[in-house]
């Protein structure tokens, strides 16, 4: 299970094969390349056409379904992307600079680590202009983070069973308002990607009322945003996983913001 987002972004291989098939014979192969690996390295050498594994899915009605998978089916429907990878070769869309880098995941469940890393971005009060920004959002947008409550209770979702909370002088922000801000909202528009960018440090933030308004209203050409606002997330060695996918989804936040394009989410 995991966090999957797509930078909008029109397309011939989204055009072709449709977002969701993308997605789809994305996941497909990747679950095929595991499940040869695996079998590889308990010695079986049989052909993927030999391969087979259980998928059990959920009925609508309540109940479960369950059918064999044969490999070599799954990596025969992903061959469609290969004559569409090339387009993806100097796409500004694209945030991985690999072939479909417009579509990545976070996985589940997030670490505690990123959690706090999350908070830790917030302005406070030493950076006043984006700290009202932020408690004006939290407080006229009423984020009480009560809808990520039963995501944290599962345990499947959130590793850290109790989460964390960071005091901004005059008020608090929960780490389950911040995954409520970012992940269930439905899909993120250009004007919420950017205050996203501003809360999160991706972009510089240290700028006038007016570069506010700038950044919100994407006010100049794409080149013009990201020369003016250039991207300030960087891996570092202590990363775990978890940061590093969510430094990968504001890369693409960033994306989808300098081109006026949703980021599409399955949470």
């Amino acid at each position: 299970m995991a966090i999957d987002y797509v930078v909008d972004y029109a397309c011939v291989p989204k055009a072709t094969l449709g977002t969701q098939g993308i997605i789809d014979r994305l996941k497909g192969r990747a679950r095929a390349e595991a499940v040869i690996r695996l079998f590889r390295e308990n010695g079986d050498e049989r052909p993927p056409s030999e391969m087979g594994f259980e998928l059990t899915r959920s009925t609508p009605q309540g109940g479960e379904e369950s059918r064999v998978i044969v490999v070599q089916d799954i990596l025969n429907e992903a061959t469609a992307l290969d004559p569409l990878a090339s387009y993806c070769v100097g796409c500004p869309a694209n945030a991985t600079g690999e072939a479909f880098g417009c579509i990545h995941v976070i996985q589940y469940p997030l670490s505690a680590a990123a959690e706090a890393w999350l908070l830790k971005q917030l302005p406070g009060p030493d950076e006043p202009l984006p700290w009202l920004l932020l408690r004006q959002t939290v407080t006229e947008m009423g984020y009480d983070g009560v809808s990520v409550e039963p995501l944290r209770a599962s345990g499947i979702y959130l590793q850290d069973e109790r989460g964390f909370a960071r005091g901004l002088g005059e008020f608090q922000v929960s780490s389950n308002q911040v995954f409520e801000m970012l992940f269930m909202l439905g899909h993120i528009q250009p004007a919420h990607a950017g205050v996203l960018l501003l809360f999160f440090g991706a972009i510089p933030r240290d700028g006038e009322a007016t570069h506010v308004s700038e950044i919100l209203n994407r006010a100049l050409p794409p080149d013009a945003l990201r020369e003016r606002y250039p991207f300030r997330m960087t891996a570092d060695s202590s990363d775990d996983s978890t940061i590093l996918e969510l430094k990968q989804f504001f890369y693409a936040l960033y994306h989808a913001w300098s081109l006026n394009v949703r980021l599409l989410l399955d949470v």
